[in-house]
């Protein structure tokens, strides 16, 4: 009675545990940031209100906020134009153009594992192979290109990245980037790279493959993480401008546009001042700096340089699942990391989008129980 590529896939392991919270229960499995919109941002959109942008967007986005995207991706090396950009209802419509785009039924994908939920579904819609490059704790969770080189074939289309990571908070060095990149001319396949915690860093910088070779590369990217925005589903895609144009037939179809308002509130954000994105850096810094010292002698857990989310192992006899539920059940929810790819499991993803006491408070819980 329905198309059986929805069979291949279940519902999101992020939100099966959100619908274990019971009342009082301490959420560290939220993926957003759990601050409000900075008031300019809000400001322009109640300006773009009053002024009536209530109708229908050029198909790309306002170019006023295209160009904005321009000059915000100069900082990272990344030449681009008006040709190459989409300006997409989230993070998560501009992956699902990428792989529309680019994956014919039968392609292979290569996904770093853990990886981030939406990979393998977006793989299996467009017909796609799932193929798995794991990511190991002994390199601070950091996909590696000799990982990589194991899995292509000549039936790889692309390959996924992400930095930096959810659920494992790592980020890509320049070298290994130059790898990815190498390999993709190598063997003719693409890059998509997932960058929308381009600006939730604790050390080093944030490198694009975009800022490489331009031509083997999609960006996916929005203002959700960096900015507060979440809910105003406003994202994009910096790709050759003939891929672009692949992605624009998608998205006029599902979409048409991105929510007027929303375009005129992010190019508030990315042409405004930029101080309340490095405050609400250092606060994710010092949380993380809580969390790894509640770790510290119950889990073995690397020590996340990007996004806010840690990724602990810990030493008990539950699977992920189970340790998850017993956690849900004492009134701490976190995600298993089997929700992640068969390489995450034994791990839990904890994510310090939380205060300091809520913090606090699970991890009396959590080091109760794996007690």
């Amino acid at each position: 009675m329905w198309a059986e590529r929805t069979s291949h896939f279940s519902l999101s392991g992020i939100r099966e545990m959100f619908a274990l919270t019971k009342p009082g229960a301490i959420n560290l499995g939220l993926g957003q940031p759990d601050f409000d919109t900075p008031a300019h941002i809000k400001e322009a959109a109640k300006e773009a209100l009053d002024r009536g942008y209530t109708g229908y967007t050029p198909n790309k986005g306002f170019p006023e906020l295209i160009d904005a995207i321009v000059s915000y991706y100069e900082q990272y090396g990344v030449q681009t134009g008006q040709e190459q950009i989409i300006c997409t209802s989230g993070g998560s419509e501009a992956l699902h153009l990428a792989f529309e785009a680019l994956i014919n039924p039968g392609d292979e994908v290569i996904l770093p594992d853990p990886g981030f939920v939406a990979y393998l579904p977006l793989t299996l819609v467009a017909g796609g192979v799932p193929v798995s490059a794991r990511v190991s704790a002994d390199d601070n969770f950091r996909l590696q290109p000799d990982a990589v080189a194991d899995r292509v074939t000549d039936k790889t289309k692309a390959l996924v990245i992400n930095s930096p990571a959810n659920p494992t908070g790592a980020v890509q060095r320049r070298n290994e980037m130059q790898g990815f990149v190498e390999l993709a001319d190598d063997h003719d396949f693409y890059i998509i790279s997932d960058e929308v915690y381009d600006k939730i860093l604790y050390k080093g910088k944030h490198v694009s493959p975009a800022s490489i070779d331009p031509d083997r590369v999609i960006v996916a990217n929005s203002v959700s993480k960096t900015y507060a925005m979440t809910g105003w589903r406003l994202g994009y895609t910096i790709a050759p401008a003939a891929i672009t144009e692949e992605m624009l037939k998608v998205h006029q179809y599902i979409q048409a546009c991105a929510p007027s308002i929303s375009q005129k509130a992010a190019y508030a954000a990315l042409t405004g001042s930029q101080d309340s994105v490095r405050a609400m850096v250092e606060k994710f810094r010092a949380r993380r700096n809580v969390v790894m010292h509640h770790l510290k002698g119950i889990a073995e857990c690397a020590t996340p340089e990007g996004a806010f989310y840690v990724f602990p192992r810990f030493t008990t006899s539950y699977t992920s699942l189970e340790l998850t539920k017993k956690l849900a059940e004492a009134g701490v929810i976190v995600v298993p990391g089997s929700a992640f790819g068969q390489f995450g499991e034994g791990h839990v993803r904890i994510s310090y989008a939380a205060s300091h006491e809520n913090i606090d408070r699970a991890f009396q819980i959590i080091k109760e129980l794996v007690a």
